[in-house]
């Protein structure tokens, strides 16, 4: 038997509430040898050092919008959370603690240091994922993972063993992003691109010969103590017979080639670029291309080295400004000009990165970029929107091999063992090494090779994170055991939802190691949304202040509310949102019209709730299609045409449209018109079953279909409704059944003509004045339409009820009819008879805004006539003032034409 509902919803009540029956119950616990088509989903794990944001809010709404919806159609479905250790942002922080006791992770030993980060992840990594619960992620948290965790951590080393022995792994010393704040190379991921205002100098280096010089700019003059060259285009024809000359390096004395490379823009500056292989990627490629020696400058620290000469031993930025006085001291500084650009900064460091040579571990990427461009061919995985396939081909076709390894003790070490017997214990790039499991399989290697008695050492650095992260689609479920339930079942997954900005660091990575280590992409589509944007279209961030907490909005409005908020503003796919927000107040417009939707079906349901006589839809039963009204048979069609449109939405990933869809459905045709209609009829003994079999019916459907949207809340109406126990869930539902017998197109056009002619009535009810229980004398609806009078004849109880009116009339041809209004919508018309006394008054009323209208035209005319103000006034008033004249002409013809009406 249902149970009455409370008066108002409380929101947190009830998701506390459906949040711990779910995982009380195991409701998304995944079976692999469950019946029903696989559909699997691993998100993207968060760092575990996070806290809830508005992007991690959106990405949850709508994965599990698409995983409930899956599961709801009989899919075995596994959604798997995890977290991710976030490597530089772990270790930052555990910095900062131990900088603040005195102390540091060198003088307490790598050990103690990563005892104390497990403890760290034991009290204080689970603030997001105990975030993540709040919004009612359906997710299998029996599975949830990490990427330190055992299994993960062996898929790692299995990974790197494999692609090691298959020279898809080396050592070397290349250039890499170096972050003197973290002590850390860093990946491109790891560097934001940021504007800002510096200064461009202009230097003359002179050639050795004596005869002249050349002029060259650059943004960083601390770098110039590490020059091995000066570049022209070959095409230059002003630099062309210099091209194999010397210049003498100020400051240093050595001479240094002038080199053509196609590289360099001959209209940019004075054409002539300064080369520090060692301090620059594109000038470590042109010294690559003429031989040029690299001179390293600038040390780890982000201090001058003794290369530096003189400036050993300063910051990089203080050396910048003595080197800008010593050469203006000589006379070699031309000029100094203002110049915006764009410096790489650290994410996580926040200082500007510095391109620096260092031995690391790369991954050959070409090889395993081509198994992807073949699958892409197969159109493996399928991007939605598809326009983001081109941004990952791209990213494929022109790739870099990938420095995997960080100088940090938080994460993955690298399993590989340095030989230093074999090089009196200094280990260098030269350093022989090997590659195993553990320190006794890389003994017993070693030994093999190297003779009994060597002495290993392992290597200090750490993976990075996103060489983790991107076997997280399999490493997950169970690789490299191929005989692992979940990887046999779910693998490959069949959706990534992710955000477009990781396209190339995230996505593609998964793409290429998938291919490398299981011969299929991992995931069959992947699905690109947008960003969140503030109430000023800005992009959201912490460092412009303009963040949201989700879960003030949470607190305030509810999880369903927010949640169904950010989905129905997604546009389409790949489109970001906006969410309006008064940081005075801390409300939202947007989630506040959520929150009173949930309030609309709340409401709904208990009005069933009392109409229904402690029946529910499984003792009411269907409805006998014999017995069915004009209106009933209306609102199943529309029930039947919603199911089949939210489905074909959701499936193909337009949450948003299936938001839209859903919410005017409940909103409008349910709570709007169809309870009106059916409160007569459910007052009536011969027909209040069918009535309450309709209004049952339509509920109960759509609060599975809302479901994926709105989860407590529909969980919570569905259970009223229905009288189920707590463990008979509606998430585990099956989708209602589509009836396509009952979708009536015709009749839904003519139904929708006749409630805009309610409408329509209803404005001309308040256009008289009348008092909302006030009946009108006579209605008269003419159409020339046979198919819609046949609806309104049938409707007479229906429309003398929705507009009050004693007397209902439909015809072919307008009556005259004293002391009436009419109005119109498309080609139909409406009249409205008036009581005497509204009548006397409504007169008097429009004969008033008559009065006035004129008055103002004729005040408006006369300004506008005036040529001291017509020609002299801005335009901007003057365009006001046509403006308002027009409205008041229109408004004096409006009332003319009432009057007229009225006789």
């Amino acid at each position: 038997m249902p149970e009455a509902l409370a008066k108002t919803y409380d929101p947190l009540g009830t998701e506390t509430r459906w949040q711990r029956a779910w995982e009380t119950q195991g409701a998304f616990h995944a079976d692999p040898n469950a019946a029903g088509e696989p559909f699997a989903l691993v998100i993207p794990p968060p760092n575990v050092t996070g806290s809830l944001h508005m992007g991690h809010a959106f990405n949850t709404a709508l994965i599990d919008t698409i995983v409930r919806f899956q599961r709801l159609r009989g899919k075995n479905v596994l959604c798997l959370p995890g977290t991710d250790h976030a490597s530089i942002a772990v270790q930052t922080i555990l910095e900062k603690q131990l900088k603040a006791e005195g102390t540091s992770k060198e003088l307490i030993g790598r050990e103690a240091f990563l005892e104390r980060a497990w403890a760290w992840k034991a009290e204080s990594g689970g603030t997001i994922v105990s975030q993540l619960r709040r919004l009612g992620y359906s997710v299998d948290w029996q599975r949830q993972r990490f990427t330190l965790d055992a299994g993960c951590s062996a898929a790692v080393v299995e990974a790197f063993i494999r692609l090691h022995d298959q020279g898809l792994i080396y050592r070397g010393e290349y250039l890499v992003n170096w972050c003197p704040a973290s002590g850390s190379a860093v990946s491109d991921l790891e560097v934001e691109m940021k504007e800002v205002d510096g200064f461009l100098w202009h230097f003359r280096y002179p050639l050795s010969s004596g005869s002249g010089f050349l002029e060259v700019a650059t943004t960083r003059p601390e770098t110039l103590l590490g020059d091995t060259g000066v570049a022209v285009n070959p095409n230059d024809s002003r630099y062309a017979a210099l091209v194999g000359k010397t210049l003498t390096l100020p400051l240093v004395g050595r001479e240094i080639p002038i080199v053509a490379d196609e590289h360099v823009d001959p209209a940019f500056g004075t054409g002539c670029v300064k080369v520090t292989p060692a301090h620059d990627p594109n000038d470590f490629a042109i010294g690559k291309r003429h031989g040029l020696p690299l001179i390293t400058v600038i040390a780890k620290d982000g201090t001058m080295n003794e290369a530096a000469a003189e400036f050993a031993g300063l910051d990089r930025f203080v050396a910048r400004k003595a080197v800008v006085a010593e050469m203006e001291a000589l006379g070699f500084l031309v000029k100094t000009e203002p110049y915006v650009h764009n410096v790489p900064y650290s994410d996580r460091g926040k200082v500007p990165v510095e391109p620096l040579l260092s031995t690391q571990w790369f991954i050959r990427t070409e090889p395993l970029a081509a198994n992807c461009r073949e699958a892409f061919e197969k159109v493996e995985p399928r991007f939605v929107p598809e326009r983001w396939s081109k941004v990952y081909l791209d990213w494929l076709t022109n790739i870099r091999d990938w420095c995997i390894s960080r100088q940090l003790w938080w994460g993955h070490r690298i399993p590989a063992w340095f030989v230093i017997s074999e090089t009196a214990g200094e280990i260098t790039s030269n350093t022989p090494y090997v590659v195993a499991s553990d320190h006794a399989e890389a003994l017993q290697k070693a030994e093999l090779q190297f003779g009994v008695g060597v002495a290993l050492e392992q290597d200090p650095d750490v993976l990075d994170t996103w060489f983790s992260s991107g076997l997280w689609p399999f490493s997950t479920l169970g690789w490299p055991d191929s005989a692992a339930a979940d990887l046999r079942r779910w693998y490959p997954t069949s959706l990534l939802v992710t955000g477009f900005d990781i396209i190339f660091f995230w996505v593609a990575r998964m793409t290429m190691l998938a291919g490398a280590f299981t011969g299929q992409m991992p995931f069959k589509d992947v699905y690109i949304h947008g960003l969140v944007r503030d109430e000023q279209n800005r992009k959201m961030s912490k460092s412009a202040g303009n963040g949201i907490d989700p879960l003030l909005l949470i607190e305030r409005y509810g999880a369903d509310a927010v949640r169904f908020a950010l989905v129905r503003e997604v546009a389409g796919a790949g489109q970001d949102i906006r969410l309006d927000y008064n940081r005075k107040t801390d409300s939202s417009a947007t989630v506040e019209a959520a929150r009173n939707f949930a309030n609309k079906l709340w409401n709904a349901t208990r009005f069933a709730l009392m109409n229904l006589d402690a029946e529910t839809p499984q003792s009411l039963g269907n409805p006998d299609p014999e017995m069915l009204q004009q209106a009933d048979r209306w609102i199943l069609s529309r029930l039947a045409r919603v199911n089949k449109e939210s489905a074909e939405k959701y499936e193909t990933y337009g949450l948003g449209e299936a938001a839209k869809v859903l919410y005017e459905f409940a909103w409008n045709e349910v709570c709007d018109w169809s309870i009106e209609l059916l409160k007569r009829r459910l007052q009536d003994p011969a027909q209040q079953r069918t009535a309450r079999q309709v209004l049952a019916k339509v509920l109960t459907e759509l609060f599975v279909m809302l479901h994926p949207l709105m989860p407590h809340l529909t969980e919570e109406l569905w259970h009223g409704l229905t009288g189920f126990p707590e463990q008979k869930l509606l998430a585990l539902e099956p989708w209602p059944a589509l009836d396509l017998q009952a979708i009536d197109l015709e009749l839904e056009d003519n139904f929708a003509e006749m409630i805009e002619l309610v409408r329509v009535a209803r404005n001309l009810r308040a256009t008289g004045g009348m008092k909302p229980a006030q009946k009108v004398s006579r209605l008269v609806i003419t159409s020339a339409r046979p198919e819609l009078l046949k609806v309104l004849k049938l409707a007479i109880p229906d429309l003398a009820v929705l507009i009050k009116a004693e007397l209902v009339e439909i015809s072919t041809e307008m009556p005259e009819m004293p002391r009436s209004l009419m109005g119109i919508s498309g080609t139909s018309q409406v009249q409205l008879q008036l009581p005497e006394q509204d009548l006397d008054a409504l007169r008097s009323r429009l004969e008033k805004d008559l009065a006035k209208a004129e008055k103002d035209i004729a005040g408006l005319a006369s300004r506008l006539a005036n040529p001291n103000f017509a020609d002299k006034a801005p335009a901007e008033v003057v365009f006001e003032c046509r403006a308002n004249l027009r409205e008041a002409e229109a408004q004096a013809d409006l009332a003319r034409k009432r009057l007229g009406d009225l006789g």
